[in-house]
């Protein structure tokens, strides 16, 4: 089961490509070239953990964010 504030984050890295990174962790879990190819691992990764996914765009700043199981705020109904 996954931690109440467990998230998933695709990062740009220092090569130029990208990275799926665990929340406050200080490495990436994987490098990819392309950020297609990080947020599909990324994705499948989160929808096991329960956790959030957050993409960023290349100047690191939040693109968007996904819940897989960890909303807090989910509707009801």
């Amino acid at each position: 089961m996954a931690k109440k504030n467990s998230t998933r984050q695709v990062v740009p890295n220092q090569d130029g490509g990208w990275s799926s990174k665990k929340g406050g962790a200080d490495r990436a879990s994987r490098n990819f070239e392309t950020k297609k190819q990080a947020e599909q691992w990324s994705r499948d990764l989160s929808r096991k953990e329960g956790s959030e996914l957050v993409i960023h765009k290349k100047d690191g700043t939040i693109q968007r964010k996904d819940s897989h199981g960890n909303d807090p705020y989910s509707p009801k109904g």
